[in-house]
């Protein structure tokens, strides 16, 4: 069949940057377009080409990836292969470039979450953090190349934090999958190093290429390589089943699905960071105001001038020692006994009489 000119089709590299700049699974696009998960990976890989109603509904959906993407970055380019969207009546405002952006990534990040840490609410959580720092850093994050990229670096590094052990919430497990290869699986999986988990999710789990795994976890390309290869070692030797890496994309798309985690709306999310920005600059504004009292207090009651230390006291020269008392030396003896004669004569004195 001749290819329709009326749709062009991107080259598969860059059906596959849109699938991941749109945090789409190919099993998630599959089940847009109704399609084996296998068939998208073939037309990512450029073993073949969609053709007759499968490439206009690919085109069309491609179409609307690239849309969404040039409204959250507000960035007039678009592919050159895809067909031009029609012209807005007006631009974007930056609260409905984000909303675009967290609606279209929130519910995959969720999911992507949970298989990192295996807690719901956690889950939940990493990603409304992820968005709150992406508003904050909105006009860093609407210029970036990979907006929800850069969220979801964000909400992986939060979830995956030592720290979150030290919470009394995290003191009491949660309760796992129902269905018993889900709870197999996430067991095999929280087993792993959270380096080795990361990497895992990402190429086997999101779909994307090595050397983007590499970038996104900031690893060298063997380094990841390495950990995932140990990462599926580990998975092939518990569940031999999932050995085959397509099997494990496919297994760990149901795993992430099983759970319903939906995310707070977007002007929610925007509220709790917009009143978290204040809270913080305002307790940092506290702290500066307290230092500089207390720098203020110690330099009006500082000493003026150098006043050395009293030095330990040293003995006086020149005085005799005291001495204590002892036997009578023979002229001490004498001038006593002269004394105590003495005493008995004279009138000036009285000598007591003993009755």
């Amino acid at each position: 069949m001749t290819p329709n000119p009326a749709s062009p089709l991107p080259p598969p590299t860059e059906r596959r940057r849109l699938r991941e700049a749109g945090s789409l699974t190919q099993d998630q696009l599959a089940e847009r377009l109704g399609i084996p998960g296998r068939t998208v990976h073939a037309w990512e890989t450029g073993r073949t080409t969609p053709r007759g109603r499968r490439r206009e509904a690919y085109v069309a959906l491609l179409a609307e990836l690239s849309r969404v993407e040039a409204k959250v970055t507000d960035r007039p380019d678009k592919h050159p292969a895809l067909p031009e969207p029609a012209p807005a009546a007006a631009p974007l405002t930056p609260a409905q470039a984000f909303d675009a952006l967290y609606g279209f990534c929130a519910p995959a990040l969720v999911r992507q979450a949970y298989l990192l840490c295996g807690r719901r609410g956690l889950a939940s959580e990493s990603v409304e953090r992820a968005f709150q720092l992406a508003w904050q850093r909105w006009p860093e994050v609407a210029v970036d190349r990979d907006p929800a990229g850069w969220v979801r670096a964000t909400a992986y590094e939060y979830a995956l934090s030592p720290w979150h052990r030290l919470r009394p919430s995290h003191r009491h497990p949660e309760p796992p999958p129902r269905d018993a290869d889900d709870r197999a699986l996430q067991d095999v999986l929280l087993e792993l190093p959270p380096p080795y988990r990361r990497t895992l999710l990402l190429h086997d789990g999101v779909g994307l290429g090595l050397p983007e795994t590499a970038a996104e976890t900031e690893a060298s390309t063997p380094a990841t390589a390495g950990r995932l290869l140990h990462a599926r070692e580990v998975i092939a030797g518990r569940l031999p089943e999932l050995a085959d890496p397509p099997v494990l994309h496919r297994r760990l798309a149901e795993l992430a699905s099983a759970e319903r985690l939906n995310p707070p709306g977007p002007p929610a999310v925007r509220t709790d960071g917009e009143r978290r920005s204040r809270f913080w600059t305002r307790t940092a504004i506290a702290s500066t105001v307290a230092l500089i009292g207390a720098t203020t207090f110690t330099l009006r009651t500082a000493p003026t001038h150098y006043e050395p230390p009293v030095p330990a006291g040293v003995r006086v020269q020149g005085v005799p020692p005291r001495v204590a008392l002892g036997p009578l030396s023979q002229e001490e003896t004498r001038l006593r006994t002269k004394l105590r004669r003495a005493a008995a004569h004279g009138p000036e004195r009285l000598l007591p009489v003993s009755r």
